[in-house]
């Protein structure tokens, strides 16, 4: 970009009332660029640059700036001035703006749209949050199988730059359903004499309307596609969804697994986190910390139960933490891998017996390692501590590393069952894989400790 305009230029040029500086800086930049400098003005501001721009430089910068200060700038407008702007907007952007202004501003502008808009807009708008049509576009292109190769190329010349990609072009019957696709290459490569019909792809890869978005995007990153139809019950085509919004909504779906991990409730949006305000952060929080902190109090009930033990073994209280940590660590691993492979549909809960057994062999080897470990440390650790009459430190070793190794097997079964058992119960897996397994494996983990100890030395 050549000469950005900063903030107090920008106040400048709203001073002077002279755009014309203004128009070739966003001529020249990427809209994405400006829409970030413009950012920090008022929307009132931000407006009086805009609608100073060609329609179609306007829609372009103002889909990259944020929806909160989109819905500022949207409620100072006059009906017709929406109407323009909604009329630039790629379809499926101005239908999830439509979704987020209030009815009654929704209500004022939709007569002063062209019919067809209206509609697309409302159909696209009804599709539950979600699913693969409430983040499709109409914006596509189609081919008739009877066209000639020459004619299909002259007819997505004429629409391109109503579409927001032709490189795919898709084949309609007289009813409108999907047939087929053929690429760009497809008709460049072919004779020019020759049908749209014998050379499309019949093997269509596509998603259903009330499929899950996230479905959709990993068919779009499997397939290395650059979009994929989606069609109603009836096999009509009604939009696709672009290679960019699986892109967003693979972030979206990140961030909620992440969210979900870490016991957070809400909405589990992407780069909202400085917009939040803290009390909705201490909301979406506390739940769970809550809830988990008062079944922690079991932990403190088992711990009572063996008072007597850990008085007449005070070195067993030494390696309380060392056995916590390992099952937790452990079981967030096991946890997280199974979590993911549901994610990307690697396992489904029926393989359970089959993950069982993988994470079982793991945990063995696991356990082996680190009890062997914790049997030299607590060697070299605790050479000096004073142990009751009756008991050797090599014994005392054997009886922690045991648990440790009990605990890790455990910890790691746990990690994998959990989530396959929350999927099986239609279930999110995410939101049992870390905090709550942490919780579990705390309990089970002190039930292990202390009742080896208490079989082997029997104290």
């Amino acid at each position: 970009m050549k000469n950005p305009l900063l903030v107090p230029e920008l106040r400048e040029i709203l001073a002077a009332g002279d755009y014309d500086d203004f128009r070739d800086f966003c001529e020249d930049g990427h809209p994405a660029v400006i829409a970030e400098l413009i950012s920090p003005l008022s929307a009132e501001d931000i407006w009086n640059l805009l609608k100073h721009l060609k329609p179609n430089n306007r829609a372009e910068i103002f889909r990259h700036i944020e929806e909160d200060q989109q819905l500022e700038i949207v409620a100072k407008l006059r009906r017709e001035e929406i109407a323009c702007l909604f009329s630039e907007l790629p379809p499926d952007e101005r239908a999830d703006l439509f979704k987020q202004i209030p009815e009654k501003v929704r209500e004022s502008f939709l007569p002063a749209l062209a019919q067809a808009e209206r509609e697309d807009i409302r159909r696209l708008a009804a599709y539950q949050e979600g699913t693969a049509g409430a983040v499709m576009t109409s914006d596509y292109a189609t081919l008739s199988p009877y066209m000639t190769a020459s004619e299909a190329i002259e007819h997505l010349r004429s629409v391109a730059p109503d579409k927001e990609t032709i490189y795919y072009a898709y084949v309609l019957d007289d009813r409108r359903k999907l047939i087929g696709f053929v690429s760009l290459k497809d008709l460049i490569i072919a004779r020019r004499e020759v049908k749209v019909g014998d050379i499309m792809h019949t093997d269509t890869i596509f998603a259903r309307v009330e499929e899950d978005q996230e479905a959709a995007a990993r068919k779009i990153q499997k397939y290395d596609l650059l979009a994929l139809p989606v069609i109603n019950g009836d096999g009509t085509l009604v939009g696709i969804i672009t290679q960019d919004d699986a892109l967003d909504i693979m972030v979206q779906e990140h961030t909620e697994d992440m969210e979900k991990l870490m016991a957070i409730a809400g909405s589990h949006e992407a780069g909202v986190y400085l917009k939040t305000p803290a009390f909705v952060h201490f909301k979406n929080r506390a739940y769970w910390i809550v809830g988990l902190a008062a079944l922690g109090l079991v932990s403190g009930f088992i711990i009572h139960r063996f008072q007597a033990t850990l008085m007449n073994m005070l070195i067993l209280a030494l390696y309380m933490p060392m056995l916590a940590d390992t099952g937790g660590n452990t079981g967030s691993q096991s946890a997280t891998v199974v979590v993911r492979a549901l994610a990307l549909r690697e396992i489904t809960p029926k393989d359970a017996i089959k993950v069982f057994l993988k994470e079982f062999q793991v945990s063995l080897m696991l356990a082996i390692v680190l009890g062997l470990l914790s049997w030299g440390k607590v060697q070299f650790l605790s050479r000096h501590v004073d142990l009751p009459a009756g008991f050797t430190l090599c014994k005392v070793g054997v009886a922690i590393a045991l648990a440790l190794g009990m605990q890790v097997v455990s910890a790691t079964i746990i990690g994998a069952l959990l989530p396959l058992g929350a999927a099986k119960m239609k279930w999110d897996p995410a939101i049992v894989a870390s905090p709550a397994l942490t919780t579990i494996v705390d309990i089970t983990g002190l039930l292990i400790y202390f009742h080896t100890a208490k079989l082997l030395l029997g104290i």
